[in-house]
């Protein structure tokens, strides 16, 4: 991946903003998309030599006043500015490589008590751990899947998602602001390589460099059992992990949610394999190989390949 991430940033925003946006004339003929160059210089109050030399990558340390300048140009709002931050003065880093991300004893106990589907999410979007009834909501709930790669590259999945158009930017902007300034860890290369040449939507989502685009509270999908759900959606970070989430989905008990959501965890249940736990699987350099450590039945790893 290239190590201009600054500059990348940069141009895919300013592409965004149009000359009206920032009170400027839209007239003549113009031949890049969004603002140009010396009009982002001219606002920020910088000299277009310099703005150029920070896109091209051949300035990386500008200052904090160049940057929170270049973020109100750009009309960045604050996660988006305090990325643009992280960029321009990162903190040293060594290459990363990929390691076993094990889910905590405590929180695969609490996948099994809590009665609604719920699965934990690994740093970089793979499910480490998943109880029944979430496995009876999509087949991809299932330790050894990666979210982002089901989102895009399963029509079932896409299917089970009605509002599919508007969950995919905001899957990939949070994937990009979990990431941070980690973009040479190996399984970001990998995943993001692997996604970009087999999904233009992806493609095109990522070039974007949006990070968060907002949390969602409600989830609604249609599932091919018990019909539609509308579901709350709640995100608790996993205490002593690197950035594991516990994802909660769950509904009021009297609404319509509610009852169909009962009845999938008496399908579930009705399902539920009796045999002991199984060891976790072996790294594979083919998929995700972090895909949590030991776990009660109902979150029994899967192989990866």
């Amino acid at each position: 991946m290239a190590d201009n991430t600054l500059g990348e940033y940069l141009r895919a925003r300013r592409e965004l903003v149009t000359p009206g946006d920032v009170g400027l004339p839209a007239a003549g003929v113009r031949r890049v998309p969004g603002l140009r160059r010396e009009e982002v210089a001219l606002l920020a109050g910088i000299s277009a030599d310099y703005y150029l030399r920070l896109e091209q990558g051949r300035d990386r340390n500008p200052s904090v006043q160049v940057v929170e300048s270049l973020a109100r140009v750009l009309q960045l709002d604050e996660p988006a500015t305090r990325y643009l931050l992280k960029l321009a003065a990162p903190a040293p880093r060594r290459r990363r490589r990929t390691r076993r991300e094990v889910v905590p004893a405590g929180t695969l106990r609490l996948l099994d008590r809590v009665g609604v589907p719920a699965y934990v999410e690994g740093r970089y979007f793979d499910v480490l751990a998943a109880n029944d009834v979430a496995g009876a909501l999509s087949p991809n709930l299932r330790p050894g899947h990666n979210r982002l790669r089901d989102l895009f590259l399963d029509p079932a999945e896409q299917a089970l998602h009605t509002g599919w158009p508007g969950v995919a930017p905001m899957m990939v902007a949070r994937f990009r602001e979990a990431v941070g300034t980690d973009t040479d860890d190996e399984r970001v290369e990998r995943l993001v390589g692997e996604l970009s040449l087999a999904s233009g939507r992806f493609r095109t989502l990522w070039a974007r460099h949006d990070v968060n685009l907002g949390t969602p509270h409600t989830t609604r999908m249609m599932h091919p059992q018990v019909g539609q759900l509308d579901l709350d959606m709640e995100k608790l970070a996993v205490m002593g992990t690197d950035r594991q989430m516990l994802v909660l989905l769950h509904a009021d008990a009297a609404s319509p949610t509610g009852e169909r959501l009962a009845l999938l965890a008496s399908l579930a249940a009705s399902t539920a394999p009796s045999s002991a736990p199984a060891e976790a699987p072996a790294e594979s350099s083919s998929a995700p190989a972090e895909g949590a450590g030991s776990a009660s039945p109902t979150t029994r790893p899967t192989d990866t390949t």
